[in-house]
C-alpha cells in the first residue's frame, strides 16, 4: 500500500526555523524523510537546531536569511539550490506579532509587521516558485491564522497582525490559481493561539484566558504536535487536489 505522506528524499524549506513552531514543522518533515533546509535570521539558535536535527537522524542545510529583504531570500534560495539540487516543499512560516493599539500605532511597526508577515512570504514563493515551476512540481504551505478569517471581540491589539494574515490567505488563493497548471499546490494552515515565542506573554494573560473560554469550543490553546498533520497533509503527495485553501487548526474558534 502506497504511503502518501511519504516525504523521502523531497526538500522541504522552512522559514522562520531558529525556534517555535518552525523547530517543530522541521521535525515534522524530517520524520517523514524530508531533506530540510532551515531559514531565519539568529545563527546560534539556527545551529542549535540543526545539531538537534542531525542527532536525530535527519539531514539538514542552514542559511541565514532576513525575509523582509528580497536579495537576502534570493541568495538564501539560490544556496539552498545549489546545495540540494532542488526545492520542493516550502513552508512560508516566519512572522512577526506586535500587540498594538490602531490608533496610536507608528508608522515604522505597521511596516515592519507588512514587510515581515506579507513581503516576506511573498519573496520566498517568488524565489521558489520559479524552480518549482520548471520542476512543474511544488507544495507550498504559507502560515496564516484564525486571524486570516477573524478579528478577537473586544481587542484593540491585533489590527495590524490580522490584516497581515488576511492579506496571506488571499495570497495564497491567487497564487494558488496562477501556478494550478504547473504542478504546483498553495495552501495555508490558519492556527488559532498555540504555544511559541510571539505567544507566551498572551497565553499567561488571566484576560486572554478567559477569551479562550469564551470563544474557543475546546477552550484551550493548541498542543505541540497539533499542527503537523496539516502540515504533512499540504506537502504530501496526499493533497494532490488541495489547493487555495485556508485550513483552520483552532479547536472550533472559526466555527462559532
Amino acid at each position: 500500500m502506497k504511503n502518501y505522506f511519504d516525504l523521502t528524499g523531497k526538500v522541504a524549506i522552512v522559514t522562520g526555523a531558529s525556534s517555535g513552531l518552525g523547530v517543530q514543522f522541521a521535525n515534522a518533515l524530517g520524520n517523514q524523510g524530508a531533506k530540510l533546509a532551515l531559514v531565519a535570521r539568529r545563527a546560534d539558535k539556527l545551529e542549535a537546531v540543526k545539531k538537534d536535527l542531525e542527532a536525530k537522524g535527519m539531514e539538514v542545510f542552514t542559511q541565514i536569511c532576513d525575509v523582509t529583504d528580497s536579495e537576502s531570500v534570493k541568495n538564501a534560495v539560490a544556496a539552498i539550490a545549489e546545495h540540494y539540487r532542488t526545492v520542493d516543499i516550502l513552508i512560508n512560516n516566519a512572522g512577526l506579532g506586535i500587540g498594538e493599539a490602531a490608533d496610536t500605532m507608528s508608522d515604522e511597526v505597521w511596516e515592519k509587521m507588512m514587510k515581515t508577515n506579507v513581503d516576506g512570504v511573498y519573496y520566498f514563493a517568488r524565489e521558489v516558485g520559479k524552480i518549482m515551476r520548471k520542476n512543474k512540481y511544488g507544495r507550498i504551505i504559507n502560515l496564516g491564522s484564525i486571524h486570516s478569517r477573524v478579528a478577537m471581540p473586544f481587542s484593540k491589539m491585533i489590527t495590524a497582525y490580522a490584516t497581515t494574515k488576511g492579506a496571506v490567505f488571499m495570497m495564497t488563493k491567487a497564487l494558488a490559481n496562477e501556478w494550478a497548471r504547473e504542478g504546483i499546490t498553495v495552501n495555508a494552515i490558519g492556527p488559532a493561539y498555540f504555544e511559541s515565542e510571539m505567544t507566551q506573554d498572551v497565553l499567561g494573560a488571566e484576560e486572554f484566558n478567559k477569551i479562550l473560554d469564551t470563544y474557543c469550543p475546546m477552550g484551550r490553546a493548541g498542543k505541540a504536535g497539533e499542527l503537523d498533520g496539516a502540515i504533512i497533509y499540504f506537502a504530501s503527495d496526499a493533497s494532490t487536489y488541495t489547493t487555495g485553501q485556508l485550513l483552520n487548526i483552532d479547536g472550533g474558534w472559526t466555527a462559532i
